[in-house]
Parts: structure tokens; C-alpha cells; sequence
């Protein structure tokens, strides 16, 4: 499962045959997103887990399993800002319910970015895929 604007990525990565393009695409990406209030940059928006600064914001519309889940994030790194980037365009859109079912390792897989992550940053994105879910399980739960 996957949203419009991720199959465009994928797209786009089909295009792009080096990775230090790809590479720049993701960076592109994460300097296209309006960046966070310094007022949200607090302990719990925070993402634990990273080795750069990484803070995400939840924003839900709705109650339920059928809210709308999307979020907004920072970080103080270029190329996880960018990996910030994918995981909205990833989520950005769908139900909560439909946020817990995202195999997120299968979908950035298709990007080949693990191949090309460093070990740090790949649980990086782990972490920040544990908080999306966390956050998606508890909106489903409060209701």
C-alpha cells in the first residue's frame, strides 16, 4: 500500500540510475518542506533513536480508524530532512487504520535506499517509522 505521491518517488527513482542523483533528489525534497516552529521542537515531538536532530509533528484529522493521518517534520541533517520527505509523501494521506499496515521496510525497499543508508540512518528511519505507527496506534485507541 501506497500513496500517489510515493509511487511518484518510485517513479522517479526508476529515472534516475545513480544514486548520487537519487541521493540529491531526497536532499531536493527535504529542502522543499516548510520547516517547523522552533515552539513544536520539544521532548515529545522529538524522535529518540536518531543520530541527528529529528523532530515530527502528527497532525490528525478525525476519530477513529478512519481518521486522517499526515505530519509535518525537521531535522538538523539534510538527508534525513530529505528521508523526513519520503516517509510524508509514504503516509501522508491515510487512514490511521491504514498507517499500522504500511510495510514501510518493503516500500522504502523499492527506492533501493537501505542499499545505500548508513547504519546509523538506517535505523534513523526505523525509529522514525516506529514513532508514525505509535503515533497512528494511539489515535486508533483514543477513539
Amino acid at each position: 500500500m501506497a500513496t500517489e505521491a510515493f509511487e511518484e518517488i518510485a517513479e522517479t527513482f526508476e529515472f534516475l540510475d545513480d544514486w548520487e542523483d537519487r541521493y540529491r533528489h531526497v536532499i531536493d525534497m527535504g529542502k522543499a518542506m516548510p520547516p517547523l516552529d522552533d515552539a513544536v521542537k520539544v521532548p515529545a515531538t522529538k524522535v529518540d533513536g536518531c543520530a541527528s536532530q529529528v523532530w515530527l509533528l502528527p497532525k490528525i484529522e478525525g476519530q477513529g480508524p478512519q481518521a486522517v493521518f499526515s505530519f509535518d517534520g525537521e531535522s538538523d541533517a539534510m538527508i534525513v530532512r530529505g528521508l523526513i520527505a519520503v516517509l510524508r509523501a509514504l503516509y501522508s494521506g491515510l487512514t490511521v487504520a491504514e498507517v499500522t499496515k504500511v510495510d514501510a521496510q518493503a516500500e522504502l525497499g523499492r527506492l533501493g535506499l537501505h542499499d545505500h543508508l548508513s547504519a546509523q540512518r538506517s535505523n534513523g528511519v526505523r525509529a522514525m517509522v516506529e514513532r508514525i505507527n505509535l503515533l497512528a496506534t494511539k489515535a486508533i485507541a483514543a477513539s
